[in-house]
């Protein structure tokens, strides 16, 4: 990658639209909007809030820490600062969340971790 911050585009065959994802080089991580984290596990978007509450309040991340407010220019013209969430948030929910798609990124962050250790040791 060449600059600090990037975007590329996530796709994949289950997903029937793409996901835009800002990457930071940086901070080593990448950001999401609260609907592209909806989209991503198949869940309302009523429902991801609630995850992450919940994942603050039992302390497992700082929301000072995995959560970035970036002004966004809207469709209507006015500017507003939206919310954006890194990459601990996006796993913690992906480990919460109770959909076809969640299972499905559980089972692929299992496989790659174990990978990963099982490649270390």
């Amino acid at each position: 990658m060449t600059g600090k911050n990037e975007t590329i585009l996530y796709q994949t065959n289950e997903l029937p639209e793409y996901i835009e994802v800002r990457i930071d080089e940086e901070r080593e991580t990448f950001w999401l909007l609260l609907n592209q984290i909806s989209n991503l596990f198949e869940r309302d978007k009523s429902i991801i809030p609630r995850h992450l509450k919940n994942i603050f309040k039992n302390k497992e991340l700082d929301k000072n820490a995995v959560v970035a407010k970036n002004a966004t220019t809207a469709t209507d013209g006015k500017t507003y600062n939206v919310e954006h969430f890194n990459l601990d948030a996006i796993l913690s929910v992906g480990y919460t969340v109770n959909s076809k798609r969640g299972t499905q990124f559980r089972v692929w962050a299992s496989r790659v971790l174990r990978d990963y250790l099982l490649k270390e040791a």
